[in-house]
C-alpha cells in the first residue's frame, strides 16, 4: 500500500455563524494561494447570492492551499442541520476535521449534530477554539464543555486527545498557548500537518472514485466532485459508471481537475487520495461510482438522514397567476422540483393523484425555504402549504421528531419564555446562569411545537433572545393542540386596491399587513385578527364624497406601519385552512378556500365528520 504522505483532507464544521468560511479566507490568504495584487472577497468560499445575504454556508465547497510541501485540501461545510446531507457526504472525502467552536458561546445544537457526524466516520478531529479575542472569552470553560461533548457521543481514546488551536479568525491570528495569540495561522497549519492522517488508499489497485458533490457548467455539462478512493484516474481514461439502481453505464473521463485556491486547475492524472472534479460524464449523479471498466465495484451508497419535515407545492391558482412569474405550470414545477433531487439527497418529491400538487421533504423549514426562494428567483410562481413534520410508525409505535432547543434570554424574559414553551410541549433539561445577565435554557421539544414560535419568541423577549435547534430524535406524539398559531386573520372579502380609508376603519381589530394602494383579492390574508377566529373585512372601501369636508381631519390621522413577513415567516405563519403564494416579486398569504360561504360550508361539515367520529 503506498502511502501520500504530502497531502492532508479535512472538512471545517462548526455550528452556523461561528467562522467557519472565515476562518478559511484567512487559511487561503496567509498559505501564499493568492497572488500580491489578486482582489479576494471576504467569505470567498460563500460563491451563491443566497449565501452571501445571509451569511451563512448552505452548499459545502472545496478549495486547496500549498503549505510547505503540503497540499491540503479544505472542505468547508454548511453549519445548520437543516443543510446536515451536505455535511454527510463529506464526510466521505476527508480523513480528518477541524471542529470550530465559538470561545465565548460554546458548544451549540448544531456542533453536536456535526461532530456526531465526524466521529461516526472515525475521523481526526482537531478543535479550534475561534473568537478568542471575544470579549468574555471563557476558553477553559468551553474545552471542558467540548471534552464532555466528544465523552457524551462515544468518542474513542485517539479521538479524545484532540489537539486545541486558539485563534481569531477575524484578526488572521492562532496559537496552542491560550495565552498569547502570534499574528498569523502558522499554528493551525502545524497542527494539521502533525494529527491529520495522510491518506493510505492503494495506487496499484482498480481505479474507485464516489461522487459526491455536483456542479454544473454550461460548456462542459455536470462536474462530478469527490475523492479517489483508490487506484489512479486519467484524461481521456474509459470507465464505467455504477448508478444507484446498480446498473452499469460505460462512459470517458473527457476533463480532470484538481485544485488550488478558488480555482480548478487541469490535471492529467490524480491517484487515491486526491479531491478532483470530473468533466464530460453525462447525467452522472451524487453517490454513484466511477470505476475501472474491467473491474467495475460499487462504493457503498452513501446513507443520508431521513428528512422529518414536508410541505404541499402546488401550481398558483390564486386570481393574481401568471401576472409575475416566467414558469407557471405543473409540468415546470415538476421538472424543477425533480432537478433539485440530482444535487440535494437530503430532500425527497412525492407526486400526488393530482398533476397540480406536490409533495416535499425536507430536514426543516430553511432547506426547505431555501428550495422555494431559489425557485423564485429563477422565475417561478407556486404556492405552498403550511409546513408539516413527517410521523413515522417506529415499533408500532407512532412517533414524530423531536428537536434540541437551545435559547439565550435575558433574565427578566425567563418566564415568559418557559410558560410559552410549556404550552409548546417542551421539556426543559438544562438551564445555566453565567451571571452576565443571561440565561442560557436548553429543551427536548416536539418539532412542530417549533413551527411558528420564532415571532412569538423574539416578542417575548423583544428582540434579544438567540435560539438555536437540531433534529434530537424520534419520540412518542406529545398530544394534540401543540404549535401552531393561535391569533386568527383578517381576511379581505372582495378584489380591488386597498384604501387608506377602508383600513383606517380596520386598524382597531388587528395588525395589517399592506400598505394602501396593494392590490388584493377576495380571501387574501390582510392582516391578524386581536382575536383567536378569524373575521372577513373589506379594506378597499371608498370614502363617500358629502358637502361637509375637514380641510384637516384626514391629514392628522397615521396609519399604524404594517408587518411585513419574510417568506421563512410567512410560512411559520400559515395554518391548516392556509396557503402562501409565491412569485418572483410577491409573498402573499391567503385562505385555500377563496370564498366565505364555501369556508364556512367546509368548516361545518368538519365539524360534523369530527362529531360522527
Amino acid at each position: 500500500m503506498q502511502a501520500r504522505e504530502n497531502i492532508r483532507n479535512i472538512a471545517i464544521i462548526a455550528h452556523v455563524d461561528h467562522g467557519k468560511t472565515t476562518l478559511v479566507d484567512k487559511l487561503l490568504q496567509q498559505s501564499g494561494t493568492f497572488r500580491d495584487h489578486e482582489v479576494v472577497h471576504e467569505r470567498a468560499m460563500d460563491s451563491n447570492d443566497l449565501e452571501r445575504e445571509r451569511g451563512i454556508t448552505i452548499l459545502a465547497k472545496n478549495t486547496a492551499i500549498n503549505y510547505k510541501n503540503y497540499l491540503i485540501n479544505i472542505v468547508d461545510t454548511p453549519g445548520h442541520a437543516d443543510f446536515g446531507g451536505e455535511v454527510e457526504r463529506i464526510m466521505k472525502m476527508v480523513d480528518g476535521v477541524l471542529l470550530v467552536v465559538d470561545a465565548f458561546e460554546g458548544c451549540m445544537p448544531q456542533t453536536k449534530f456535526v461532530l456526531r457526524k465526524a466521529l461516526e466516520h472515525n475521523l481526526t478531529p482537531i478543535v479550534v477554539l475561534n473568537k478568542i479575542d471575544r470579549p468574555n472569552a471563557n476558553p477553559e470553560a468551553v474545552v471542558d464543555e467540548v471534552l464532555d461533548l466528544f465523552i457524551e457521543l462515544g468518542a474513542n481514546d485517539h479521538q479524545l486527545e484532540f489537539p486545541v488551536v486558539y485563534a481569531s479568525a477575524l484578526m488572521g491570528t492562532s496559537s496552542r498557548n491560550v495565552e498569547k495569540q502570534d499574528d498569523n495561522m502558522e499554528a493551525l497549519y502545524e497542527t494539521v500537518v502533525e494529527h491529520i492522517p495522510h491518506p493510505t488508499e492503494n495506487v496499484e489497485e482498480p481505479l474507485q472514485f464516489l461522487v459526491t458533490l455536483l456542479d454544473y457548467n454550461e460548456y462542459m455539462g455536470r462536474i462530478a466532485i469527490g475523492r479517489v478512493n483508490r487506484g489512479v484516474i486519467r484524461q481521456g481514461q474509459p470507465v464505467a459508471v455504477m448508478t444507484r439502481e446498480g446498473a452499469i453505464k460505460q462512459a470517458r473521463i473527457e476533463k480532470l481537475f484538481g485544485f488550488q485556491g478558488l480555482k480548478r486547475i487541469e490535471v492529467e492524472e490524480a491517484a487515491a487520495g486526491d479531491i478532483v472534479a470530473i468533466a464530460g460524464i453525462k447525467d452522472i449523479n451524487i453517490g454513484e461510482t466511477i470505476a475501472d471498466p474491467s473491474k467495475p465495484e460499487a462504493l457503498p451508497v452513501l446513507e443520508i438522514d431521513e428528512p422529518t419535515l414536508q410541505m404541499t407545492f402546488l401550481v398558483n391558482n390564486s386570481p393574481f397567476a401568471g401576472r409575475e412569474g416566467k414558469w407557471v405550470t405543473s409540468r415546470k414545477l415538476r421538472e424543477r422540483l425533480y432537478k433539485e433531487l440530482e444535487t440535494d439527497v437530503a430532500l425527497r418529491v412525492e407526486d400526488t393523484d393530482s398533476p397540480d400538487v406536490f409533495v416535499v421533504s425536507g430536514r426543516g423549514e430553511l432547506h426547505l425555504g431555501i428550495l422555494i426562494e431559489n425557485m423564485r428567483r429563477e422565475g417561478y410562481e407556486l404556492q405552498v402549504s403550511k409546513p408539516e413534520v413527517i410521523i413515522k410508525e417506529i415499533d408500532g409505535q407512532k412517533s414524530e421528531p423531536y428537536e434540541r432547543l437551545l435559547i439565550d434570554v435575558p433574565e427578566e424574559s425567563m418566564g415568559a419564555v418557559m410558560e410559552s414553551l410549556g404550552t409548546r410541549k417542551a421539556e426543559m433539561v438544562n438551564m445555566v446562569n453565567n451571571g452576565s445577565g443571561q440565561v442560557r435554557l436548553e429543551f427536548i421539544i416536539p418539532a412542530r411545537g417549533l413551527i411558528g414560535y420564532r415571532t412569538q419568541f423574539l416578542t417575548l423577549t423583544r428582540g434579544y433572545g438567540i435560539m438555536n435547534h437540531a433534529f434530537d430524535s424520534y419520540g412518542p406524539i406529545a398530544g394534540s393542540g401543540v404549535g401552531g398559531r393561535h391569533q386568527g386573520v383578517l381576511v379581505a372579502t372582495e378584489h380591488g386596491v386597498s384604501t387608506f380609508y377602508g383600513m383606517m376603519g380596520v386598524e382597531d381589530r388587528g395588525i395589517l399587513f399592506l400598505e394602501p394602494g396593494a392590490e388584493i383579492y377576495e380571501g387574501m390574508i390582510v392582516g391578524e385578527h386581536n382575536r383567536d377566529q378569524d373575521i372577513v373585512v373589506n379594506i378597499c372601501k371608498e370614502k363617500q364624497l358629502t358637502n361637509i369636508r375637514s380641510a384637516s381631519k384626514d391629514e392628522t390621522v397615521r396609519l399604524k406601519t404594517p408587518r411585513s413577513y419574510s417568506l421563512e415567516a410567512a410560512l411559520e405563519y400559515l395554518n391548516d385552512d392556509e396557503y402562501c403564494e409565491i412569485t418572483p416579486k410577491s409573498i402573499r398569504m391567503r385562505k385555500k378556500l377563496l370564498n366565505k360561504s364555501e369556508r364556512e360550508r367546509a368548516e361545518k361539515q368538519r365539524k360534523t365528520s369530527q362529531a360522527g367520529v
